[in-house]
């Protein structure tokens, strides 16, 4: 009987031993859980905050390009302005040119004719 008490006993031991392991799984799988939905919802959060940056550097890249073509737009204006104003100091300058050769023309024809 003693032999049935200590084999009944050394069962219950190991029965409880098994029943605090199998608990501490639990525990430990509980835990690794709670891990992996922190990880999960750190990540989502991550990848919201890199969607809305990718929107602002879309928005910023378009503006840029409308920024680009305002630019070479206006350069062309200039461009075309200098142009204009070069030829408009040729067409001065060839009237003052004529106009002195007529004055002069006219101030030796009256000197000659008088």
């Amino acid at each position: 009987m003693a032999d049935v008490h200590s084999v009944s006993a050394d069962q219950r031991e190991r029965m409880t031993m098994s029943v605090e392991r199998l608990n501490q799984s639990g525990d430990r799988i509980k835990e690794s859980r709670r891990t992996m939905l922190e990880t999960e919802e750190l990540g989502v959060s991550i990848l919201e905050d890199l969607h809305q940056q990718r929107q602002t550097l879309l928005h910023a890249h378009n503006k840029l390009h409308g920024v680009d073509d305002a630019i070479d737009k206006s350069k062309k204006v200039l461009t075309s302005m200098l142009r204009r104003m070069t030829r408009n100091k040729w067409i001065v300058g060839s009237v003052i040119a004529a106009l002195v050769v007529a004055i002069i023309f006219i101030i030796l024809f009256k000197i000659s004719h008088h």
